[in-house]
């Protein structure tokens, strides 16, 4: 081949590279909160999963604030090695009455600090709360991811109206209305908060496979697109060649 058309070739495909990358990396980059639903009036545990996107920084603090409007009455962490945390409670706006009576404070965030999230890695941060409300549909959780550099990146605006993406989406936990068989008459929903503590503890495993495969997805379906582009410039160069030989 040609040192131009070698050329030529390289600087396609590092064009093309570029655009696959640059579409694929926004939908994995945001915090995320998984499993992303859970049933209404139960405890659910979740992971903040927090990727980071910096080449030249690590991530060394995650602050998720927790809803007022619609307060948990019972919030536990599960220990990250390398990061302390520090769950702050605060009063409430205006009382809220649940069956476990009338609650003035609640859990408004939870901090970790004192790790590394290094270039190219994610870390879960793993919650257990309830129980959740019934009256909404779903809870947000504004987010504040902070770098070693000083750079504070707010993960904060709510889903907008029309269901397309925010620019910094916050984590947000859609909630479903309960199934017969946890409808309040099931062990979920009647348990002590200890008992719920120890059977709804946060594991190790990762937090959502279906992102997961979702992000997969996308990465091979631009692998895709930067292959069959590749392979139509090298088609059309040797066509090229062909030409001038006959």
């Amino acid at each position: 081949m040609p040192l131009s058309h070698a050329r030529r070739l390289a600087t396609v495909t590092a064009g093309v590279t570029a655009l696959t990358l640059g579409l694929a990396l926004p939908v994995l980059a945001h915090v995320t909160i998984n499993p992303n639903s859970a049933q209404q009036g139960g405890f659910t545990k979740v992971a903040f999963r927090v990727p980071n996107e910096r080449d030249d920084a690590s991530t060394n603090k995650l602050e998720v604030t927790f809803p007022v409007d619609h307060p948990l009455a019972f919030v536990s962490v599960k220990p990250v090695p390398g990061w302390k945390v520090k769950v702050v409670e605060g009063k409430l706006p205006k009382p809220v009455t649940t069956e476990y009576g009338e609650l003035t404070e609640a859990v408004t965030k939870v901090i970790w600090s004192g790790g590394k999230i290094e270039p190219g890695q994610f870390q879960e941060f793993e919650v257990s709360m309830g129980k959740l409300p019934t009256d909404t549909d779903q809870l947000v959780f504004p987010t504040t991811q902070t770098y070693t550099g000083g750079e504070v990146v707010k993960w904060a605006d709510e889903p907008k109206a029309d269901g397309s993406e925010a620019e910094r989406p916050a984590p947000v936990l859609k909630l479903t209305p309960a199934s017969a068989e946890g409808d309040g008459h099931g062990a979920t929903a009647t348990a002590t908060p200890s008992a719920v503590a120890a059977s709804a503890a946060p594991s190790v495993a990762p937090a959502s496979a279906s992102e997961g495969s979702d992000g997969t997805a996308r990465l091979l379906g631009g692998a895709g697109l930067l292959l069959g582009l590749v392979g139509t410039v090298v088609g059309a160069l040797g066509l090229r060649r062909g030409g001038r030989a006959s």
